[in-house]
């Protein structure tokens, strides 16, 4: 006996195609493996995923452009199947992996030149390489959008780092220009706050654990602009994690002078195991070059093993498509989030610059409820409870929910925040929205 089978009804908009020619043996497989009788989403979030067709078709060409770029860079960069054969010991013997992949990075993020290695530990170890390529005794470092990530704290001195070498140690100087009161840019400040020694300007892209928005790359370039006209000698570096791909220009392209990320975020694709990138002006990527080395070893360095060295190029491909996928999911966050009464940022349906989605959730207890639901929902570790403590580089508690493939990956699905007021959560990553979609089923029946 045979049993015409139809498609079921998509939670997400589109057009219903017709199966009814399909057939299968219902006495080797149940109808009902395809029909199942319940959806997958909650009835909140399937309300949230209907409303977000136009958002969703618009990351989807947002995607289309940058792949396309990504795909032009590799084809000028001609790579083939030997660049991924990667090198052993001082990587002298190398390929030409090492260098493909850097020509094609710069390409991509409009830079002279870039350094993308294995050998970066995070993102905070690519940006303090940029800074020290940059900053000398008696230099000041501004950092224009507020207080800069917690992880780069003990890095400029503003917590003491017991004499291991922050810039302060070394006798730079630093001050920042608080935030607006929208949580912006202050422009009125910004005008007035460079100084004849001040050395470089640092931007932070993303918000970090800050209750801000986070920047987009015309801001950006509007703040260099502002920057170089009061003092042409400032350079600026630009802390680009979170934000890559999530826009069709980089910083680069708008006058950044070095921009600096980490692979385990959005341009490793969720597949790179470690690394990090510096890219920009090629004087300043070789500076930060010997920051991760030494001075006379440049570029023309540092092992890679051949697994890594594919991913690392096969990561920066998917990277476009993971960075659409995880920005869908904060749609999604946003909009069932606040539908619930919470506050968020971004709001719902604004134009996204970064990865993360903020949920300000008030409370200690519903911040550990919101971060064990998202463990419970995940691919690998579900059976843990993510506990709060103390974490290197980190001045507050900070409670992490990464059931990732990769240690510590953000471009993976995972939230993090830090136990102290306003209590927010911060989102990011998935390697596609749909699991956002189940794990808000999972965070709603706990908060």
């Amino acid at each position: 006996m045979f049993t015409a089978l139809s498609c079921a009804t998509s939670a997400y908009p589109t057009h219903t195609l017709s199966a009814s020619k399909a057939v299968v043996s219902s006495s080797r497989v149940s109808a009902s493996a395809f029909h199942p009788k319940e959806q997958p989403f909650v009835p909140e979030v399937e309300k949230a995923v209907d409303s977000l067709y136009l958002e969703f078709r618009a990351v989807d060409n947002l995607v289309a452009n940058n792949t396309a770029r990504v795909l032009k860079a590799f084809q000028n960069a001609r790579l083939g199947s030997h660049h991924f054969g990667g090198s052993t010991g001082y990587g002298h013997e190398e390929a030409g992996g090492r260098e493909a992949l850097d020509q094609a990075f710069a390409e991509i993020f409009g830079a002279e030149s870039a350094i993308v290695r294995a050998q970066f530990f995070s993102g905070t170890h690519a940006i303090t390489c940029a800074l020290f390529a940059f900053l000398r005794p008696g230099d000041e470092l501004l950092a224009v959008a507020g207080a800069p990530y917690d992880t780069l704290e003990e890095v400029i001195g503003i917590r003491d780092s017991n004499g291991l070498g922050s810039l302060k140690d070394f006798g730079i100087g630093y001050r920042e220009v608080p935030l607006a009161e929208d949580g912006g840019l202050d422009w009125d400040a910004l005008n007035i706050a460079l100084k004849s020694h001040t050395k470089c300007a640092l931007i932070q892209r993303s918000c970090g654990y800050s209750w801000r928005r986070s920047l987009s790359v015309d801001e950006i370039g509007r703040a260099i602009e502002i920057i170089k006209l009061q003092n042409p000698n400032c350079l600026v570096m630009v802390d680009n994690c979170y934000g890559e791909f999530v826009e069709r220009i980089e910083p680069p392209m708008v006058g950044a002078d070095l921009i600096a990320g980490s692979l385990i975020k959005n341009p490793g694709g969720t597949i790179a195991p470690c690394g990090g990138y510096v890219a920009g002006r090629k004087k300043w990527v070789e500076a930060a070059a010997a920051r991760l080395s030494a001075p006379g070893l440049g570029v023309d360095c540092g092992s890679t093993p051949g697994d890594i060295m594919r991913t690392f190029f096969q990561g920066l491909f998917l990277s476009p498509q993971m960075v659409g996928e995880a920005i869908k999911g904060s749609f999604l966050i946003a909009e069932v989030m606040a539908a619930r009464g919470y506050k968020v940022q971004p709001l719902c349906r604004v134009p996204r610059h970064d990865t993360v989605q903020a949920v300000q959730l008030g409370s200690r207890e519903k911040l550990l409820a919101f971060c064990e639901a998202v463990q419970r929902s995940s691919p690998v570790s579900s059976f843990t409870k993510p506990i709060a403590g103390a974490t290197p580089g980190y001045a507050s508690e900070v409670i992490f929910a990464d059931g990732t493939f990769i240690d510590g990956s953000t471009s993976e699905l995972s939230c993090d925040g830090p136990l102290r007021e306003p209590f927010s959560v911060f989102c990011q990553g998935g390697t596609h929205w749909t699991q956002w979609g189940l794990v808000l089923g999972e965070v709603l029946k706990n908060l």
